[in-house]
C-alpha cells in the first residue's frame, strides 16, 4: 500500500489539521505495516503557483516538476490532506498542489455529457479543520468552502473522499479539545 500524505497548515505545531493528518497516518501503518508512506509538507516546501507552460508533457522545468508531482498522486493508493480552512477556504499551498494533480486526459476527461473522472480506485482522506463551527444550520455554514472544495473537486477526478471536521476551536481550550476529540473518534473507526 502507498501512501501520499499532505499538510498544508501554517501554524507547525499549533496545527489542528496536521495534528489529525499524523494521527490518521499513524492509524493506517499500524494496521499496515507493509505501508509505504510518501510525505509532502507544503508549508515546508511550497509549490509555485500552477502556470500552463507547468503542464505534464511541456519541455519546461515547471512541466517537469509539475509531471513528478501528478506520479507521486497517481502511485499513492490513499492520499491523507491535512486541510485547514483559512478565509473561508482551503490555503493557497493546497490549491498549488491540486492544480498539479487535475489534468484533462489524466485524471479527468470532457465528453459530450459532461467530465468524466478517471481516478475511481483511490482512496482520499480529508481532516479538515476549522476555527468556527461551519455546520448545515449555523450562520457560518454559507462562508465554507474548503470541505465543499475538497468534495467537488476530489469527486470531479473519481474519487468520493472521506472527511473528518475538526472544529470550534476559537471558541476556547474546551471547545478546541471537544472539536479535536471527536475527530480523532473517528480517525480511530477509519477502516486501514
Amino acid at each position: 500500500m502507498n501512501i501520499l500524505h499532505i499538510d498544508s497548515s501554517i501554524t507547525g505545531d499549533n496545527s489542528i489539521s496536521r495534528q489529525l493528518s499524523a494521527s490518521t497516518i499513524s492509524n493506517i501503518v499500524k494496521a499496515r505495516p507493509d505501508a509505504q508512506v510518501v510525505y509532502r509538507d507544503l508549508v515546508a516546501e511550497p509549490l509555485d503557483h500552477y502556470q500552463i507552460t507547468d503542464k505534464p508533457g511541456n519541455s519546461t522545468e515547471g512541466s517537469a516538476f509539475s509531471a513528478a508531482i501528478l506520479s507521486e498522486f497517481l502511485a499513492a493508493d490513499t492520499i491523507v490532506i491535512g486541510a485547514p480552512l483559512y478565509n473561508f477556504t482551503i490555503p493557497s499551498q493546497l490549491k498549488a498542489w491540486i492544480d498539479r494533480i487535475v489534468i484533462s486526459g489524466v485524471t479527468f476527461k470532457l465528453g459530450p455529457d459532461g467530465s468524466v473522472g478517471l481516478i475511481g480506485e483511490k482512496r482520499a482522506i480529508l481532516l479538515v479543520s476549522r476555527s468556527a463551527v461551519y455546520q448545515p444550520g449555523t450562520s457560518w455554514a454559507p462562508h465554507e468552502h474548503a470541505e465543499t472544495f475538497l468534495k467537488a473537486i476530489f469527486g470531479f477526478i473519481g474519487i468520493e473522499p472521506e472527511v473528518i471536521v475538526a472544529e470550534g476551536a476559537a471558541y476556547g481550550p474546551e471547545s478546541r479539545a471537544a472539536g479535536i476529540e471527536a475527530a480523532e473518534a473517528a480517525i480511530a473507526r477509519i477502516a486501514a
